[in-house]
């Protein structure tokens, strides 16, 4: 501390300082926890309290999970928590029974990677990060009711993420009663033959393998092999929201491949109507709900069957039905299943050699082709690139509609995790198509009539032509005639017309594909399946839970050059043999078998996506969650028909992967009748992002943003000029500002006040340590205002204040408690600020009353010197459940307003009239008024425009 500081302290002994909120904010943390201060009651069950606070109304209140870095918190993390609790302290003092706790997310690779690079068991790792970061949040005086916290490694919690697992597992989407139902029911409807197998043989003439793969169709968690992010310098796959938009992986920016593995898949496709529909009642951002929208993709349009030479056909989904005449050749995504089906043994005689790729035979050129394709990623396939490849698979389809026979081709434009993996090409109505036709010398045919003056000739084009404006051309058989028809006809006549052929019908697609559930890592929850020795798997009973993590010599994943595409994952856990190789008896009337554990583990959106429900219930391990308390915390009601937690705040970077699978469960789980609430999350707020100032050397790397001095607005360190630019926070930028610095140097309140009043909650804005200083001797005034700085004694008397005392107390009780409703604490701030100097100005002792009610205002936002000034104020009861002030509305309107009048639009007079004035009165008075009357000048008056209370505007005749 400064000397000029000391040398403060000892003129005022008693001043507010740092080392004095340092005694005053560690005393009440201690006195929170020992009293549970925070602690919410459940309605019933363990963790039931005060029936007289269960009474009140909920608020269930949530930050988004953090993940214990070994980095701990710098001032940008808290901002989100800070808020959370400044609401959910209002909402105490409002008459709610708040439910607020945090807990953390602490599976996943970073760990693990630290593992690898250090030696050291990741669960050591990240539990001594929790604990660092566990005593940072508390410094902070986060209202947490700690009974409840906890960490998704804790195998107590992990139990039960493998039971929701075993409960999707078991369930598939029955789609005439739009939910999901136990497997056992589908499995009833094959045995009574209600439901018919798919070669139509009796279920008790399956084999168990056959009823595995019929039923493996079905499940909502299923295993498949299938085309998946490969990426192998993480040594895993990654679901496709993991994969950057540059083909990368989101996390260390490796490159990712498609590659074809046996791997564990959520149907959450079955969900996509009800996800995009139940989007409505959700009180989110709506760039959010766009976001998810976008990601689900949902378009109507035909499925369209064009058979090929054979028994198979090749299905298609297209939004232009209409433009079926036009097609001229497929497209296959180069892993579509029926490409080896269809691939003849030799070229066709007459093949044009420009789609033969200089290869030999259909077959060659293929798997040549297929090896480039999975070199690149999804996003570099679709890239407009000037050069389209592909080539010929050297077999033919038939056009349903014209009936000619057109080539297939594979191409890397066209991707299986789109559509069906094949499209028709109609390309003189598509720009791809038509840059493919024209580089592979294949027949275009216009059947859209052009707007503009090119013909009906595509091969004079320069580019396709499409539009929804047009009439449709060259588009009929014996059967149907779309010729002349607008888009919008035409696409209901075509489709009538193939599903009355039996060749297609009008369908739904969807952009959303099913969430691939495995990772080749370690640190993460492992499957409760086993496979026995056909390879069938088997889901372990409910009694075997939770399966622990082993241990395992070496966590890592094995890693390759990360340009290999052609490698496969190796998984830590597929090296504990001891583990993986086990006898068990499932209690499936089968004694004792020997099994193989599955080696993959789950990914890090598992544990997260339930946490709101343990949160409830953190002690239970008979169930997932009671259904009282679940009903009682997150049931359905007025205004929330989905139910849900009613304030969830965190970053904006979630859209679609955490929120997108948290709803995707919890609708799995109601549908099971386990939780009354369909949708997780009733309310989302999303706050802005703390930013700090980056400087760097002349060769681009971050210097110390502490080391940087200013001269003439420029910036030099150590004597070298340095560039600066505002970015994120973070170690690595050398720019990040702990909370820990800011608590020592002002206090957890200043941190406190100072996060909330830099701007809208919402709205990314810049760290600025010099600014902090602002709310500390906002503190400081706040503090000489109730205590003498010299004795330390309280100075409030017990007198009545004045008029304008009161109007401007009333005014901000008023102004605060709606911006702490609204979540505007910036503004409230501004007003405690405003009020406080007043009362600073008005000089004199404060009135015990006023001292009280501006103690009650500040408490949401800086609880430790609220509490303290609570308590020398003489009250034996904590502050934190006191009843927040509530204005009286006289004393809320001004008195007296200033009221403008115009004659010829030329201020003349200003009126102090009452705000409650009428048009008439306001009127009769303005006229009235001297200099109104001399402005006038005996002119007579043309029109009055009377504005109660603000404005009068006299136009003279």
């Amino acid at each position: 501390m400064s000397e000029t500081t000391s040398a403060a302290e000892t003129a005022a002994p008693h001043r507010y300082t740092a080392a004095m909120a340092a005694d005053i904010e560690a005393r009440w943390q201690d006195f929170w926890d020992a009293e549970g201060t925070y602690e919410a009651p459940n309605p019933t069950g363990d963790l039931a309290g005060d029936p007289e606070l269960a009474a009140r109304p909920k608020k269930f209140i949530m930050d988004m999970f953090p993940y214990p870095s070994g980095a701990g918190l710098h001032v940008g993390h808290p901002l989100g928590y800070i808020a959370t609790d400044v609401f959910a302290r209002h909402q105490r003092m409002t008459g709610h029974n708040v439910l607020h706790t945090l807990g953390f997310d602490a599976f996943g690779l970073p760990a693990e990677q630290y593992a690898v690079q250090t030696g050291t068991h990741p669960r050591v790792s990240t539990e001594a990060n929790i604990e660092n970061m566990t005593a940072q949040l508390r410094r902070l005086g986060l209202g947490h009711d700690k009974r409840r916290s906890f960490a998704t490694i804790e195998s107590e919690y992990y139990k039960w993420t493998q039971w929701i697992f075993l409960q999707i597992f078991n369930s598939w989407y029955d789609t005439e009663a739009d939910r999901a139902r136990p497997i056992a029911e589908l499995v009833e409807q094959f045995e009574s033959g209600a439901r018919p197998t798919p070669d139509g043989r009796d279920w008790s003439a399956l084999s168990a393998a056959e009823r595995a793969d019929i039923l493996g169709e079905y499940r909502l968690a299923y295993a498949s092999d299938a085309p998946v992010n490969w990426s192998p310098g993480l040594g895993t796959v990654l679901a496709n929201e993991e994969v950057t938009a540059d083909g990368r992986s989101e996390r260390g920016n490796f490159p990712v491949f498609k590659a074809k593995l046996r791997q564990w898949n959520m149907r959450i496709t079955a969900y996509a109507d009800r996800l995009l529909n139940d989007l409505d009642g959700l009180d989110w951002p709506e760039a959010i709900k766009l976001q998810q929208r976008n990601w689900i993709g949902r378009s109507e349009g035909a499925r369209v069957d064009f058979p090929v030479d054979g028994s198979d056909s090749i299905t298609v989904f297209t939004t232009r039905q209409d433009t079926l005449f036009g097609a001229t050749y497929m497209v296959l995504a180069p892993e579509h299943e029926l490409v080896e089906r269809i691939i003849p043994a030799a070229w066709p005689e007459g093949t044009n050699t420009v789609w033969t790729g200089g290869y030999a035979s259909p077959a060659e050129a293929v798997a040549a082709y297929r090896k480039l394709a999975a070199a690149k990623s999804d996003v570099e396939r679709q890239a407009e690139a000037k050069d389209k490849t592909g080539v010929f698979t050297g077999a033919y389809a038939t056009n349903p509609v014209s009936g000619e026979k057109v080539p297939v081709f594979i191409a890397d434009y066209v991707l299986m995790g789109y559509g069906t993996g094949a499209i028709m090409a109609v390309p003189a109505h598509d720009a791809r198509d038509f840059a493919f036709a024209r580089a592979f010398e294949l027949p275009m045919r216009c059947v859209v009539e052009p707007s503009d003056d090119r013909g009906t000739d595509p091969s004079t084009w320069e580019d396709a032509f499409g539009s929804y404006d047009a009439k449709l051309v060259n588009s009929a058989n014996d059967e149907i005639s779309l010729d002349g028809l607008g888009v919008v006809d035409a696409k209901a006549r075509i489709t009538e017309w193939l599903k009355a052929h039996g060749v297609g019908e009008g369908t739904v697609n969807f952009r959303l594909r099913d969430w691939l559930f495995s990772r080749q890592r370690y640190w993460g929850e492992p499957f409760p399946i086993v496979y026995d020795e056909d390879g069938i798997a088997h889901p372990l009973p409910e009694s075997m839970l939770p399966l622990e993590l082993p241990e395992v010599d070496d966590y890592s994943p094995r890693t390759f050059d990360p340009e290999d595409a052609d490698t496969q994952p190796e998984t830590p856990l597929s090296r504990n043999a001891d583990w993986v190789n086990v006898t068990l008896d499932l209690g499936d009337g089968n004694g004792p078998k020997k099994y193989r554990r599955e080696t993959n583990t789950m990914p890090n959106w598992a544990g997260s996506c339930w946490y709101e429900l343990r949160y409830l219930d953190p002690n239970n391990d008979q169930k997932l969650v009671d259904p009282a308390i679940e009903q009682y915390w997150m049931g359905p009601r007025e205004g929330q028909p989905t139910g849900g937690v009613d304030l969830y705040v965190g970053g904006a970077e979630h859209a679609v992967l955490h929120l997108l699978y948290a709803r995707f469960w919890s609708k799995v789980l109601h549908d099971l009748g386990h939780i009354s609430s369909v949708e997780p999350f009733h309310k989302l707020y999303n706050q802005g992002m703390i930013q700090a100032f980056v400087y760097r050397d002349s060769r681009g790397i971050a210097v110390p943003a502490a080391e940087v001095e200013e001269r003439d607005g420029q910036f030099y360190y150590q004597g070298e000029k340095v560039s600066r630019v505002l970015g994120k926070m973070g170690k690595s930028l050398k720019n990040a500002v702990t909370p820990d610095e800011i608590c020592t140097e002002y206090g957890a309140d200043t941190l406190r006040l100072y996060e909330m009043a830099m701007g809208p909650l919402d709205v990314s804005r810049p760290w600025d340590t010099r600014a902090v200083v602002g709310q500390y001797r906002l503190l400081q005034r706040l503090w000489r205002n109730v205590v003498d700085e010299e004795t330390g004694e309280v100075t409030v008397v017990d007198t009545e204040p004045g008029e304008e005392t009161l109007r401007a107390l009333h005014k901000a009780i008023d102004g605060v408690g709606q911006d702490m409703a609204g979540m505007r604490f910036n503004t409230a701030i501004a007003k405690v600020t405003e009020l406080n100097n007043h009362l600073t100005k008005a000089g004199g002792p404060l009135s015990r009353s006023v001292a009280e009610s501006l103690v009650l205002l500040v408490a949401p936002l800086a609880p430790h010197i609220a509490e303290e000034l609570w308590r020398r104020l003489g009250h034996t009861e904590s502050v934190v459940h006191q009843d927040f002030p509530v204005a009286d509305p006289a004393y809320v309107v001004d008195e007296t307003v200033t009221c403008v009048v115009q004659v010829k639009g030329k201020v003349k007079a200003r009126l102090e009239i009452s705000p409650s004035i009428t048009d008439e009165e306001l009127e009769a008075l303005a006229l009235a008024d001297p200099a109104v009357v001399a402005a006038l000048d005996g002119a007579g008056i043309r029109k009055v425009i009377v504005r109660a209370p603000k404005l009068v505007n006299i136009v003279p005749a």
